[in-house]
């Protein structure tokens, strides 16, 4: 049975979809062990029904975003942009609360919590493509093109920033990228650049000598400090991910895995140590070609969409998805200090992977459209 002809857009990114996907369902019920243990007596079925249920309405979700025409997005970007700002302020001062953050909003009658960056990220990059896709004409203004742009990029950052820098600061590099795809006047752009200079070497000025004067400072300077030490007993997320990467060189099997007892998130932001551990190094490869086919996919689907809108949605969407997975696995590498970065489509989590499902959603949508619109031509030409 071929299920191919039942969905349209990219076949190669529903391939990788589903192969992330599944490979998401067999790590994460072999590295919720220690979960399970101490939370729920070791019950590990419940976590593996609940993640099979999270991924299989991802994927169905996934379907049904990926029917709808893309330019309906630049519409509802409107009104999401809106709501996504008061959503992030009231997370800040009213969310749930973890390791000192504030990132979340509980959902009424479930024991399911929303992200709202999530939310708010996907908004921006909708906006921010329909925003660069309309101001074509005048985009090498600063007053009419450049300004409309970067306020709603500047504001939605800051309110992540708080809360979440990582994302914040990732967010804030997509637009970058998707304003460089989408012609912005370049001493526009260096002046944005040097402007987030000044203002990542002001904060790390500030952490540094004032730690406690923001929010999170002191968090972030210890993150920054254990990770430049490099000792076991300051940095020990990075050195049990070390470990595990270590072991995997002779890969230990599924289910095998000793570090997933020891190691913090072991089911979402250092899943991909558990993943080379108990699948080995050529696997970790594999996970890694997969996601540069899909930043290649995701290129090509824009470079072949007919309007601008729906190119720099896909560019915008595509990027994001594939930044966020290099950094997860950079952290868990130990390239980089620790983010809280989940890895799309991989990792355990509720909301997340639903938001990651709707931007394949789109992606795909952009994809869909363009194969409808070559069909169409190819009838006329018969």
């Amino acid at each position: 049975m071929n299920l191919f002809k039942y969905i349209k857009g990219d076949k190669v990114i529903w391939t990788v979809v589903l192969l992330l996907s599944l490979l998401s369902v067999l790590v994460v019920y072999s590295s919720v062990v220690a979960l399970a243990y101490r939370y729920k007596n070791g019950d590990t079925a419940s976590y593996l029904i609940k993640h099979i249920f999270i991924v299989a309405s991802g994927i169905f979700l996934m379907y049904l975003i990926h029917k709808v025409k893309y330019s309906y997005f630049s519409r509802i970007s409107q009104i999401a942009i809106i709501l996504a700002a008061p959503l992030l302020l009231y997370t800040l001062l009213n969310g749930v609360s973890a390791g000192e953050a504030s990132r979340w909003l509980a959902i009424p009658g479930t024991s399911l919590t929303f992200q709202t960056s999530d939310f708010a990220k996907l908004a921006l990059i909708a906006y921010v493509a329909r925003m660069l896709s309309i101001k074509q004409d005048v985009i090498k203004d600063f007053k009419q093109g450049f300004l409309p742009v970067i306020i709603p990029v500047v504001v939605i950052c800051a309110l992540i920033f708080p809360a979440n820098f990582s994302t914040a600061a990732l967010l804030f590099l997509t637009c970058l990228v998707l304003m460089f795809v989408g012609r912005m006047n370049a001493k526009h752009l260096w002046l944005l650049i040097g402007s987030g200079v000044v203002f990542i070497a002001l904060l790390v000025l500030i952490i540094w000598n004032f730690p406690n004067a923001i929010p999170r400072g002191a968090t972030w300077k210890a993150r920054i400090e254990n990770f430049s030490k490099g000792d076991s007993e300051s940095n020990f997320q990075a050195e049990q991910a070390k470990i595990a990467i270590a072991r995997g060189i002779v890969p230990q099997g599924p289910g095998n895995s000793i570090s997933r007892n020891f190691l913090p998130q072991a089911s979402s932001d250092f899943i991909f140590a558990i993943l080379i551990e108990e699948w080995g190094l050529i696997t970790a490869v594999i996970i890694v070609f997969l996601y540069i086919v899909l930043l290649f996919r995701g290129v090509r689907i824009a470079n072949k969409s007919e309007r601008t809108f729906g190119s720099l949605l896909a560019i915008g969407l595509t990027f994001s998805l594939v930044f966020q997975a290099m950094i997860n696995m950079a952290v868990a590498v130990n390239l980089f200090p620790v983010t809280g970065q989940p890895l799309p489509l991989i990792s355990m989590g509720g909301t997340s992977i639903w938001f990651t499902s709707i931007s394949i959603g789109i992606i795909l949508s952009v994809s869909r459209e363009t194969e409808i619109s070559q069909e169409g031509g190819e009838l006329a030409t018969a």
